[in-house]
């Protein structure tokens, strides 16, 4: 039988009690609850992003509304959202104003030990057509400068040009990459948050004056929260900070024998740049600064994502657990890192060759289907690889399940769901092709099995709820 044949009849026939093995390899149902009085964080209808390097910029006729492929497929994962620019690369980029260069690369892709230093720009015209990508996608743009290398006045000068040709397509303006690993890089080895907090407040004061009414964001922090929260309590000081931004990779570097599928799944891996102690510290950098957190770079396996980790099927329901992990906790979004042919890039390829979807781009087509929901307050879970969310969405409440697990997991519904249902799946977790996001019809029933490496999204059936 042909894999899409037994999903969808897998489906259509009411999960595992058709299919008793697949029962019997789930072992005991696990019951499932929730408060539909109890409400939290509503997903905003921009949480979904792309993050980019800045360097993409010397090759003006990438982000360009001639780009029709990229266009569309940006425009597939969401009528809304946001391009982030910026990277490592970022700090190597100089802004070229009106010069025309021609560009030395097609793309620019996001490994570290591949940087192309040499001839990065920004131009005018890089900025123009930039523009008429934003308005043929519907995006805006989290800008960001070049603070390593460039003098306040310099960005300065550069912030003025963005904020006049991207208009009300620019979301906010992001000074520098990562500062927290400025230290022995880019400054000194006494660089310290209080003095990137002193040189912030610096390339603020030139920008401002150069470009007023300007909206900020910041600080952009590899994996030093205590940058975060410096930034966080200065943050009140100006009131066109709009948000604080960091970055996420579940772990790396690509080259790391403990970067795998296995450690994938797991909510903090052995090499993590993010502890599962860090939401407490962006929650109070949230509660000191009053501004929400977006995560604006991130991805499953820092240095360009890993082969067989970060391009395979399991990086869909990894990617889609997240989104809503994080949606939960009140993050107003996330930036998929990427471009030219990362790993972990959502959307690979070229202007010249075209461009193709990768895994993570069907699992952020599942978290961006439920944009505007509010959350709902649910029970405990005892499986360690099982996502569990409710929502309410335009008046229904809905329930999406995410397994990460090998395993089939049986589950009881709080109440009868609606006969369609969204399953996102593929033909196992390093399967680098056939990953689907699909919506079938089943035959309705409180008791239903989530594949192994799937997510599923249901709409229960109104009065259900006892």
């Amino acid at each position: 039988m042909k894999r899409r044949d037994f999903v969808e009849m897998l489906a259509v026939m009411g999960g595992a009690a058709a299919f008793p093995g697949i029962a019997a390899a789930a072992g005991r149902t696990v019951r499932l609850d929730y408060d539909p009085a109890r409400t939290g964080a509503t997903i905003p209808h921009d949480f979904v992003g792309l993050s980019f390097e800045r360097a993409q910029l010397s090759n003006p006729g990438y982000f360009s509304a001639d780009n029709k492929a990229l266009v569309a497929l940006v425009r597939g994962l969401s009528p809304l959202g946001s391009i982030r620019l910026g990277g490592s690369s970022g700090e190597h980029t100089a802004y070229v104003g009106d010069k025309v260069i021609a560009p030395s690369f097609e793309i620019h892709g996001p490994e570290h030990n591949k940087l192309n230093r040499e001839g990065l720009n920004v131009s005018t015209l890089a900025l123009r057509n930039l523009r008429g990508f934003l308005d043929a996608t519907g995006w805006s743009c989290l800008y960001g400068l070049n603070m390593a290398h460039a003098t306040p006045e310099e960005a300065a000068r550069e912030a003025a040009d963005v904020q006049r040709i991207l208009g009300p397509r620019l979301l906010a303006i992001q000074i520098g990459n990562e500062p927290d690993v400025f230290r022995n890089r880019y400054r000194p080895a006494s660089w310290t948050p209080a003095d990137y907090v002193a040189e912030w407040d610096r390339f603020h004061a030139a920008i401002t004056a150069a470009a007023p009414g300007l909206k900020f964001a910041g600080p952009g922090i590899s994996n030093k929260l205590e940058y975060l929260t410096a930034f966080a309590g200065a943050a009140r000081r100006y009131p066109d900070v709009v948000m604080l931004t960091g970055h996420y990779y579940a772990m790396g570097p690509a080259g790391s024998p403990e970067a795998t599928l296995d450690q994938l799944k797991l909510p903090e891996a052995k090499t993590a740049t993010f502890k599962q102690a860090g939401y407490a510290v962006v929650e109070d950098a949230r509660r000191v600064s009053g501004l929400p957190y977006r995560m604006s770079e991130g991805n499953s396996c820092w240095d360009g994502g890993k082969i067989g980790v970060s391009d395979v099927h399991a990086a869909s329901a990894w990617g889609a657990n997240r989104m809503l992990d994080w949606a939960r906790r009140g993050w107003i979004g996330v930036n998929w890192h990427g471009g030219g042919y990362g790993n972990y890039s959502p959307i690979v390829g070229t202007p010249s060759k075209g461009f193709s979807r990768r895994p993570l781009y069907f699992g952020t087509q599942f978290g961006q289907m439920l944009a505007g929901a509010t959350f709902l307050e649910t029970s405990a879970v005892p499986d360690p690889y099982l996502g569990y969310y409710a929502l309410r969405q335009n008046g229904r409440d809905r329930i999406a399940l995410v397994n990460q697990g090998d395993a089939p997991v049986t589950v009881e519904l709080p109440a009868l769901p609606e006969a369609p249902v969204v399953i996102l799946t593929g033909p196992s977790a390093a399967a680098k092709d056939a990953t689907t996001l699909a919506t079938v019809s089943r035959k309705p029933s409180r008791t239903v099995t989530i594949p192994p490496v799937s997510a599923m999204l249901f709409t229960l059936a109104r009065g259900s709820r006892s």
